[in-house]
């Protein structure tokens, strides 16, 4: 099983060493990694392993029955053998950019909800640009424009955002109605990583995020569309503070 290391607060760690359990021309799995797996609509991290006589770029990182598998793009020798160490580097611009998204997708969230009672349904964090679902939700010109100052003056209040691991009945109890799909997240896992910034949020969730709000830059909604009944699509950037 694949130690995640970046859990719960060690997401800036971009240069680590670790130890090969498997390996194959396809993948490589580490005991323990700071790479971002896939999931929560986050992105994984890219970069490379390299260790004695070998090079691997890697281009995704997902989980597989409690491993994290390093997806190979492009090999250089053979792979390494088990209880190999490897020298492992993740894009750190690529999950710098990620890391900002992720927290600033969190802050629009929670202004959507406070303003207008519509609940996360789902997201995608991008590189360049995010988006995320809102039910129910039907908005118009003017109420993305409320949403987009509303998501700036949280960012320009540079709230801290603390990621820790909480008793599963801690966080059940304390998150906000419509805050987390909850019930998607089985029952045996506990505790729970939450991520709170400030007084203004806080959600159970696994992905990358910033120490505090100043980091992410300025929010830009750049779209809307609808998705069906009710629910509305919002796409996002960012800018430089």
């Amino acid at each position: 099983m694949t130690d995640l290391l970046y859990l719960p607060d060690s997401d800036d760690v971009t240069a680590f060493s670790a130890t090969v359990t498997e390996a194959t021309e396809e993948y490589v799995v580490l005991d323990g990694t700071y790479f971002y797996p896939e999931g929560g609509g986050q992105p994984p991290d890219h970069g490379e392993l390299s260790w004695p006589g070998g090079r691997a770029e890697v281009d995704g990182a997902r989980k597989d029955h409690g491993d994290v598998r390093h997806e190979i793009a492009r090999l250089e020798g053979d792979p390494p053998d088990p209880g190999t160490t490897v020298d492992c580097e993740i894009d750190a611009d690529r999950r710098e950019k990620l890391t900002r998204m992720h927290t600033a997708q969190h802050v629009v969230s929670r202004v959507v909800l406070d303003e207008y009672g519509a609940e996360t349904a789902g997201n995608q964090v991008g590189v360049d640009r995010s988006r995320i679902d809102f039910e129910p939700a039907d908005f118009d010109g003017a109420d993305l424009e409320r949403i987009e100052e509303r998501s700036n003056d949280a960012v320009e209040r540079d709230l801290p955002v603390r990621k820790e691991n909480r008793p599963r009945e801690t966080v059940e109890r304390e998150v906000d109605e419509g805050r987390a799909l909850l019930d998607l997240i089985p029952d045996s896992v506990d505790p729970l990583r939450v991520v709170e910034i400030g007084a203004f949020d806080l959600c159970p969730c696994g992905g990358t995020h910033v120490d505090s709000l100043g980091e992410i830059g300025r929010i830009e909604v750049v779209d809307r569309s609808s998705k069906g009944a009710e629910v509305e699509r919002i796409g996002f950037e960012l800018r430089e503070g």
